[in-house]
């Protein structure tokens, strides 16, 4: 006797979900019911996904059928769409060059040592200071299709991971954004990808002044370190540590960042 379906009335619809009951009549086996239903149900409907078939015994020969279909849970982005977030929280820098000396005081009787802005001067050294400094941290969630996301494409995120841009990205100019990485997730069975990218922004700088010394410009992601040698200051006739020599190193290697496809 073959197995008849027919649909009950009352479907619980919603925008990330539906739920269809039936009624099955024909056989005792609960796994030819369930299959039967399964080749029945249409594996989408309004475009949601079938993931759940389930069937219950009423009577000899009567079943319950339901058939439900949902989003991914783990899922917010549909294909084509986009999630954005940021935070101005700023990075933490040790530095040892101030940007001015305010104030010095020194003992009765004694001119304090002009040390041109060095920060923690001890005997033979310069100890400096962590201070928290502009940093732009941001984050992008994009959908990809399953054909998108290939093994070509992942190394392509890999050899950009720690690369600064070499050219203007997201309102940030050459050199000021620092690619940190992305992190992904396959939503269900050919249903695409979430990728989230995360960036990090500095700003470039331009005119900075250390001590006597004057001019100098670096890009947000290049690093700045100063170069202290012995000097005499003639107002307290002190031996004192000052700046004679900056330098801007290149620490990133920069890439163009058209390959990350958003």
């Amino acid at each position: 006797m073959p197995i008849t379906i027919e649909e009950k009335m009352g479907r619980t619809l919603s925008d990330r979900s539906a739920e269809l009951t039936f009624i099955l009549r024909g056989s005792s086996s609960d796994s030819e019911v369930r299959q039967a239903l399964s080749n029945h149900a249409s594996p989408f409907h309004n475009g949601i996904k079938r993931n759940n078939v389930e069937v219950e015994e009423l009577t000899d020969n009567l079943w319950l059928g339901i058939v439900r279909y949902a989003k991914p849970q783990s899922s917010s982005l549909d294909e084509g769409q986009s999630s954005f977030n940021f935070d101005t929280g700023g990075g933490s820098q040790h530095i040892t060059q101030s940007l001015q000396t305010v104030h010095r005081y020194g003992s009765s009787g004694n001119t304090a040592p002009d040390f041109k802005g060095a920060i923690g001067v001890t005997e033979g050294r310069v100890e400096g200071v962590d201070i928290t400094v502009p940093v732009y941290h941001f984050s992008e969630t994009h959908h990809f299709s399953s054909s998108q996301v290939d093994n070509a494409y992942k190394g392509v995120l890999f050899h950009l991971t720690g690369k600064v841009n070499s050219n203007n990205f997201r309102g940030l100019n050459a050199g000021e954004c620092l690619f940190l990485g992305a992190s992904g997730s396959q939503r269900s069975d050919d249903d695409g990808w979430e990728i989230t990218f995360r960036f990090a922004g500095s700003p470039n700088r331009s005119n900075l002044s250390i001590g006597y010394i004057s001019g100098i410009s670096k890009k947000g992601w290049e690093y700045l370190w100063v170069r202290y040698a012995d000097a005499v200051d003639d107002s307290s006739n002190t031996l004192v540590k000052q700046p004679v020599a900056a330098y801007v190193e290149q620490v990133y290697e920069e890439a163009s960042f058209s390959g990350l496809g958003i």
